[in-house]
């Protein structure tokens, strides 16, 4: 370990890395994040409609996904954009999950939010633009929840673990991170993956890590090789976007793949897994993908 980690990074001692904590699992009902298991999280940025929803639900459950994401409320940059079903959104997420099986993970917004979204949702997302909203982090704590906490789009990683510190001294310890791009000078892609990021906090932190390769290129054509350079850093899985029809999509279409490109992403990724890990037990594998269309 680089020696100035050991104080930049230990004072935040429920998250750290510790000799008798050294890697923490957070459970969704059977599924294990951050244990032998890559797990995939894919679904629309938002839901749309009862049909939308559905058909992707199915779509990504086929393909080998075991979490359906999908924005019920969303935390817009411009007041005409898209704001999100709300709580008819969260009922949409509801029926897929009893249809499918997947988990759910959704956004919560504000502390106002955090019962009602905690009633539908198995993952409580903490996005971008709230990643440094105490308020909202402290409610989490009692949440009963695990919660997914996004990297903000300035955030360094010290200031990502004091975010996730806060959840776990509000009660909280199933936490899990999430690498999804940073804001830079450059302007080619949405955003500038930090792939460093992930062995970082997964040498300072027990807590597991993810990377949202989506929001991180902003272009769909990117997003299946930036999910490769996670499986080959250690990330322990994926936030990505899928839309039936993504030129359609009220939010994010440039970045959501087609079912089909979600298909061929997950049968690309595992041989990157099985080189890996093919030296660790029990090798992580993805759920059982289906044939072609």
């Amino acid at each position: 370990m680089n020696p100035k980690w050991n104080g930049q990074f230990s004072c935040f001692d429920l998250v750290a890395k510790t000799p008798d904590c050294p890697r923490s699992l957070v459970q969704v009902g059977e599924i294990e994040i951050g244990g032998g298991n890559f797990v995939v999280m894919a679904g629309p940025c938002a839901v749309e409609s009862e049909s939308q929803l559905l058909q992707t639900a199915e779509a990504v459950a086929y393909a080998g996904a075991q979490i359906l994401r999908g924005g019920a409320y969303k935390p817009r940059s411009s007041p005409y954009s898209f704001q999100g079903l709300g709580v008819e959104g969260l009922r949409l997420l509801a029926k897929a999950r009893q249809e499918t099986g997947l988990a759910i993970v959704t956004e919560v917004m504000s502390e106002e939010d955090v019962d009602i979204i905690a009633e539908y949702a198995d993952i409580m997302q903490v996005g971008t633009r709230s990643m440094e909203n105490f308020a909202l982090l402290e409610a989490l704590g009692g949440c009963g929840r695990p919660v997914l906490l996004k990297r903000g789009m300035t955030a360094t990683l010290e200031e990502l673990l004091r975010s996730a510190q806060v959840v776990a001294m509000a009660g909280n310890p199933q936490i899990i991170l999430c690498e999804r791009g940073i804001r830079t000078f450059e302007t080619a892609t949405r955003n500038t993956l930090d792939i460093a990021a992930v062995p970082v906090l997964k040498t300072v932190s027990h807590l597991p890590v993810i990377v949202d390769p989506s929001h991180a290129a902003g272009v769909r054509a990117l997003v299946p090789t930036l999910s490769r350079a996670a499986v080959v850093v250690g990330a322990d899985g994926l936030l990505v976007e899928v839309h039936p029809h993504p030129e359609a999509a009220f939010s994010d279409g440039d970045q959501s793949l087609t079912f089909s490109e979600f298909r061929a992403m997950m049968l690309d990724l595992q041989p990157y897994l099985d080189l890996q890990h093919e030296h660790h037990q029990p090798r992580p594998q993805l759920l059982a993908v289906g044939g072609a269309d």
